[in-house]
């Protein structure tokens, strides 16, 4: 694989990562604001994004496992993937959160 190939990968996987994590805490923060389908939308982006990320991922993996050549691994492929790590467990947990916001609206209303 090239140096430059590998960039661009690394460079989608910090972009795509990034863009799904705030995504993701913007979708919480829409629940919080009791606007549940701005939530919904927002983690449905987040969604995608993180599929865009995962493929540039898998083809990174294919790639270097195809491949006879050794690729080294280098920090800033590591911050890539700590950049998906980060949004897949961001996205997590605003799922759950979006929850709890659903319950507490409902019961708050309820109480009115």
């Amino acid at each position: 694989m090239t140096e430059n190939k590998m960039e661009t990968i690394i460079t989608e996987l910090v972009v795509n990562g990034g863009d799904a994590r705030g995504k993701a805490l913007g979708a919480i923060k829409a629940a919080r604001d009791n606007d549940m389908d701005k939530a919904e939308e927002l983690m449905e982006e987040c969604n995608e994004a993180l599929l865009k990320a995962h493929n540039f991922q898998t083809s990174f993996i294919q790639e270097t496992l195809a491949s006879d050549e050794e690729t080294p691994a280098s920090l800033l492929m590591v911050h890539g993937q700590d950049h998906l790590m980060d949004a897949m467990v961001v996205r997590d947990l605003a799922a759950e959160m979006i929850e709890m916001y659903k319950m507490i609206h409902s019961l708050s209303e309820k109480t009115l």
